[in-house]
């Protein structure tokens, strides 16, 4: 999220306080462009008494989960598309494409697990995420897996930004947006360190 994009969704929050549809409309488009910074934004906007708690919180649940389950929905399309499929490993761990279950590592409790934990691993999401529609699997596993990361996750970084929040408006006063772009760039850049970390030509 640039910090004109930034800047964009606090401006509107506060443009539209008397109309939380429109609220939650802006917070849910949020979450398709930056999720964390989505949620860093709204939490300040909380701060301010700019957005009601419960609204807040409930339009980042359902645009992050929204967002994850068409990741889901992009690799179930591209299963159908020929040159894709033989993309799709052999063995014993292959899933079938079309409508019959996954089978093997992807399905169950280790789906739930590996869903669960890209919650919390930068760079992660977008490949198992599709990759778990790509090979069909378990659909409602797939969905309490990430309902339940993102409210662990969504939760602790919207408390953490309410807390920062406030303690910027003491320091820095008029200049706060300021340090919450800056935390927001943050945030992004160490997700973006950790990610190229964990990519295997970090490691050759």
């Amino acid at each position: 999220m640039s910090l004109a994009s930034s800047g964009n969704l606090g401006a509107w929050l506060e443009a539209a306080s008397h109309e939380p549809l429109a609220q939650a409309l802006a917070i849910l488009l949020g979450t398709f462009i930056l999720e964390d910074g989505a949620t860093i934004l709204t939490a300040i906007a909380v701060g301010d008494g700019v957005v009601a708690l419960p609204l807040a919180l409930a339009s980042l649940y359902v645009g992050i989960v929204t967002g994850d389950a068409g990741l889901y929905g992009l690799g179930r399309l591209a299963a159908f598309w020929p040159p894709a499929r033989r993309w799709a490993p052999s063995g014993q761990e292959t899933v079938r494409m079309g409508d019959k279950p996954a089978t093997g590592w992807w399905r169950g409790a280790a789906l739930f697990r590996v869903i669960f934990v890209c919650r919390f691993i930068p760079g992660t999401r977008l490949p198992i995420y599709t990759a778990s529609g790509f090979f069909a699997a378990g659909f409602r596993v797939f969905l309490l897996a990430t309902i339940a990361a993102t409210f662990i996750w969504t939760s602790t970084l919207f408390a953490l930004s309410l807390k920062i929040g406030q303690v910027l408006l003491d320091a820095l006063g008029a200049w706060r947006w300021v340090g919450v772009a800056g935390f927001v760039v943050a945030i992004f850049l160490v997700g973006r360190h950790i990610a190229r970390m964990q990519s295997p030509t970090s490691r050759v």
